[in-house]
């Protein structure tokens, strides 16, 4: 039985407090891309807001995500759960086997991640082959989460690699977010060629 002190916030949190987790130029290139993509999704949401419901909620669903990404981005909520993970591992004598833990927690989330993934395409399949460049996006998008959630270093240094100057972590996020970026401003603008016949 653990007292109440174990429980309180300040020792779950352990090293972990709410800072700028990447204060450098591409971080905040990358926050600033989040939200650039949740303006483009809002605008698309707004466009979309009488001309078709499931395009309306589709966009609004990516407007809230790229939000939530580009606080999280800075905030590095992730590295929280890793804390507390980490703590009550340590409280529990279960320290030795957290690789084995790690390895099959994150294959769970990444197989639970993935299937409702392909879940929600089989739900929107129509919209899915409307906006397949933004599926493309999110899928990047998740696909990086799950890379970065793991956490293992060799999984690190993958995401450390540089390809003519650009870690493959830019290259795997920005990819992401700048593909749904394109597919909202191809669908804003097949709307506005509608409206305009």
């Amino acid at each position: 039985m653990y007292s109440a002190s174990f429980w309180s916030l300040e020792n779950l949190m352990g090293q972990w407090h709410p800072k700028i987790g990447d204060p450098t130029f591409m971080g905040w290139f990358t926050v600033g891309s989040y939200f650039a993509c949740a303006i483009m999704a809002l605008c698309a949401v707004l466009t979309n807001k009488k001309a078709d419901r499931g395009c309306f909620l589709f966009w609004s669903m990516v407007s809230v995500l790229m939000i939530l990404l580009g606080i999280n981005k800075q905030l590095d909520i992730q590295s929280l759960f890793t804390e507390v993970g980490r703590h009550i591992a340590r409280h529990q004598g279960w320290t030795e086997q957290r690789r084995v833990l790690q390895f099959w927690f994150i294959v769970f989330l990444g197989t639970a991640s993935m299937a409702s993934f392909l879940l929600f395409i089989f739900i929107m399949r129509d919209l899915f082959r409307q906006f397949m460049l933004a599926f493309i996006g999110l899928f990047f998008l998740i696909s990086f989460i799950m890379i970065r959630a793991a956490s293992f270093h060799h999984f690190d240094e993958v995401l450390q690699f540089r390809l003519l100057d650009f870690k493959m972590n830019w290259l795997f996020e920005l990819t992401g977010i700048y593909a749904i970026f394109v597919a909202g401003i191809v669908d804003i603008l097949r709307l506005k060629n509608l409206s305009t016949k």
